[in-house]
């Protein structure tokens, strides 16, 4: 006997148990497969996604995990896209235009070196005496600390990217005005707005790059910020001495221009956007730049929960803002900051810079020619920077500075004490002397400070601590560059390279007390290293 089918059976109203259309058994597994993959998406992205609430700041948690668990997780999942770039390309890419721009303010330092002796064999409607030529090589410095200041300001307030673009267009202006100048107050216009780019570039140059690289290659990009210095200004002493200042000149201004060409392809500091609220688009370049690596997962974290205990806080009066000023996060290294920015320049490296020619006429033999040792010291700087960046990602911070005080101190007393006796037949001495001077002061001195002055600040006031610190440096530096001709003339050299020699020993011994080691440290474990006992232990 043939049992019918069950479409064909009487429908049984009163049974509650009998269902109408009945679905295929494969179709319901199908369905609640399906359902389970859509569970298991929407879970998936509950974790990994993060949603920003009203105010833009808060992180998705998991409300079905155990307490302290789930909580504030990055919550971008691993891009399933293929990967055509590392990491480390991706950074370097960032790097690179703030490393341009800076290898452009390393032609402002070298370009009056070749300027004005220039100036002095034209005799042209350019005066070339001793105190006008000093203005013309310090105007460049004059400006570089106000610019430090409206630096800090500007990069918080539009962003590292976009405040590169904007110190694009000054450097184009000034290195015009320099390149048309058929008189001295155009000539020191040019050389105003060129030394206003160096100042708005000092402080925002590192804290862009430490930014936007991870600690293990932080230390490599930074230092190649002192190598671009170095190239700029061999490069302004090579187009100086085969061609005139003018020509020179208008080379110049084509940089500005290729730096606004290679910004269109850089993104924006993933630090500042999260600063902003951003939070969403801060990670994803975040990412971009730094991969998916478990380190580089929890520095985010650390950056967005920073962010976010932020938010948390009462809202901030004026009197909480003044207070803060007085913070050991910000106190401690803006002191040390200072002092380092201080020892570098009063050891005089920007015065071999701006007057290396006159300075070997004085220290070294007539019969050596000054033009080639020059480019012998240039060339030095340059081998000694490519170094820096080399150990700087090898060793720590603290042994380059105090290798390099060390160094700086011997050669500058050497040179003094060759002076002062003034033994015949050996001119090797004094260029051995400067020789080892540019070595020493450009593997450590002149790096270090620059580099850290990026990585050394707490996020909420970097700007502030590195325009302030920055401006600082560049007080110094205008100082050095007005007074050294003077020094060498009043005072003698022995006195001036003493005095750089005595100025690098008594730093290098504050610094040695003073100095943090921030290497292969990310910038919130080093910001965590200034904050007092009693504000950590608030946090417990």
């Amino acid at each position: 006997m043939v049992e019918p089918v069950a479409a064909d059976k009487p429908k049984d109203e009163g049974s509650p148990n009998v269902i109408e259309n009945e679905p295929d058994i494969a179709d319901i597994n199908q369905e609640n497969q399906t359902a389970g993959e859509n569970v298991e998406t929407k879970e998936n992205y509950k974790k990994n996604l993060r949603i920003s609430s009203s105010n833009g700041l808060e992180l998705m948690e998991d409300k079905e995990a155990p307490i302290g668990e789930g909580k504030g997780d990055v919550l971008l999942t691993d891009s399933k896209t293929v990967i055509r770039f590392s990491p480390i390309w991706k950074q370097g890419l960032a790097a690179s235009a703030p490393i341009l721009l800076t290898f452009a303010a390393g032609l402002t330092s070298g370009f009056s070196a070749i300027l004005l002796p220039q100036l002095e064999i034209e005799a042209g409607p350019i005066p070339a005496d001793e105190e006008t030529t000093s203005w013309i090589a310090s105007m460049a410095a004059l400006p570089m600390a106000p610019g430090c200041l409206i630096s800090g300001w500007m990069f918080e307030r539009f962003g590292r990217k976009k405040s590169q673009f904007i110190v694009c267009a000054p450097l184009l202006l000034g290195w015009i005005l320099t390149a048309v100048a058929n008189n001295l107050t155009l000539m020191l216009c040019g050389r105003f707005f060129t030394g206003l780019c160096v100042g708005l570039i000092g402080p925002l140059g590192p804290v862009y790059i430490g930014e936007t690289s991870e600690p293990k290659y932080r230390g490599f990009f930074l230092a190649a910020i002192s190598l671009a210095i170095a190239l700029g200004i061999i490069f302004a002493h090579i187009l100086g001495t085969f061609i005139s200042w003018q020509w020179t000149a208008v080379i110049c201004a084509l940089f500005p221009i290729l730096n606004i060409v290679l910004l269109i392809f850089v993104p924006e500091s993933p630090t500042w956007l999260i600063s902003k609220s951003r939070i969403e688009e801060g990670s994803k370049v975040y990412y971009w730049l730094r991969g998916y690596s478990d380190e580089a997962k929890d520095e985010l974290k650390g950056i967005i929960d920073c962010r976010l205990a932020r938010d948390a806080a009462p809202v901030e009066t004026w009197k909480d803002k003044v207070l803060y000023f007085k913070s050991p996060e910000l106190i401690k290294p803006l002191i040390i900051m200072i002092i380092f920015f201080a020892t570098c320049q009063f050891a005089g490296t920007n015065a071999f810079a701006f007057y290396s020619i006159g300075i070997i006429q004085k220290a070294v033999d007539k019969s050596i020619d000054q033009y080639v040792a020059m480019f012998v010291m240039d060339l030095l700087r340059l081998i000694a920077s490519v170094v820096a960046c080399v150990i700087c990602k090898q060793y720590g911070r603290r042994p380059l500075c105090f290798i390099s005080g060390g160094l700086t101190t011997i050669s500058m007393v050497g040179l003094s004490m060759f002076l002062y006796l003034k033994p015949e037949n050996m001119a090797w001495i004094p260029l051995s002397c400067l020789m080892l001077y540019i070595c020493a002061i450009s593997i450590g001195l002149v790096p270090l400070p620059w580099m850290m002055c990026g990585e050394i600040f707490p996020t909420k006031v970097r700007g502030l601590g590195s325009g302030i610190s920055s401006a600082m440096a560049f007080v110094c530096f205008f100082i050095v560059v007005k007074t050294a001709p003077g020094m060498m003339t009043y005072l003698g050299e022995v006195f001036t390279f003493s005095f750089y020699g005595t100025v690098a020993f008594f730093g290098t011994i504050i610094l040695f007390f003073a100095l943090p080691e921030t290497k292969g440290k990310s910038l919130q474990e080093i910001e965590e290293t200034f904050k007092s006992k009693k504000s950590n232990d608030s946090k417990v």
